[in-house]
């Protein structure tokens, strides 16, 4: 590989050389590598080393050759439920945008921020910003909120352990209160934030569960509070939720 010395690590470059070298190859040992890097065998001892420790490589007892670990596995399953949940999700997401009209989106918790994977305009979007691969703040938004009211107590402290920003005069920035409204989005089923991202905004979110129950994503419609209204608020969160269950059936999950 012909890599940019100014712009790049050497030795990571090296190491995700490797990685492809074995998904080409399928095995190979030290001395194997060492002379399709043109590398010294020490070099080459030290990479497959350093990614046997995060197990993305392993080594075959037998030959003493190495082949790719079950780290890559993880690594590209997790990258598959993304995958599968925007695939299933689709269809569901393109009715209920049609349905109420305004932006559908879908996002999963990703470190310490909401991560869009998805989104659907309604034909009621004007303008639209294209949010997916961007991350939004969890206390602040409907989608944050149901992914917080998935996670544990603990899990909770981590995730809003940092300065909770202000966004408007609406946004939520003591601990306590966020906790309290969570708990609300566990026991309705659904999250609500009214200009609390962007004055203006308003945005309707619900879970979708994976095969085992666990919540893997959320679902949301968000539009102008001129047309998502207070009385208008039940009649979307009740599509909301059926569009969740609805993606969360299609992912395996037949719980209630």
């Amino acid at each position: 590989m012909n890599a940019d010395s100014g712009s790049t690590i050497q030795s990571v470059d090296r190491a995700l050389t490797v990685l492809r070298l074995l998904a080409t190859h399928g095995e190979l040992g030290v001395t194997e590598i060492a002379a399709k890097l043109n590398v010294h065998k020490s070099t080459a001892f030290r990479l497959v080393t350093t990614l046997e420790l995060h197990d993305l490589v392993e080594q075959h007892t037998e030959r003493g050759k190495y082949r790719l670990g079950v780290g890559v596995l993880q690594l590209a399953g997790a990258t598959t439920a993304r995958l599968d949940l925007v695939q299933r999700a689709k269809p569901v997401s393109q009715r209920l945008a049609e349905v109420v009209g305004e932006t559908v989106n879908i996002t999963v918790l990703s470190g310490h921020e909401a991560l869009y994977v998805d989104q659907v305009a309604g034909s009621a979007a004007l303008q639209l910003h294209n949010w997916v691969g961007q991350r939004i703040p969890l206390h602040a938004t409907s989608n944050g909120k149901v992914l917080l009211a998935s996670v544990s107590g603990a899990r909770f402290d981590e995730l809003t352990s940092g300065v909770l920003k202000r966004f408007t005069d609406k946004t939520i920035i003591d601990r306590a209160a966020l906790r309290a409204q969570v708990d609300v989005v566990r026991r309705k089923g659904y999250a609500l934030a009214v200009d609390e991202l962007e004055v203006g905004l308003t945005a309707v979110a619900a879970p979708i569960c994976g095969a085992d129950g666990t919540v893997v994503g959320s679902i949301s419609a968000s539009g102008p509070g001129f047309r998502i209204t207070p009385d208008h608020v039940p009649d979307v969160a009740s599509r909301v939720v059926a569009a969740a269950h609805e993606v969360s059936r299609r992912l395996g999950w037949h719980g209630q």
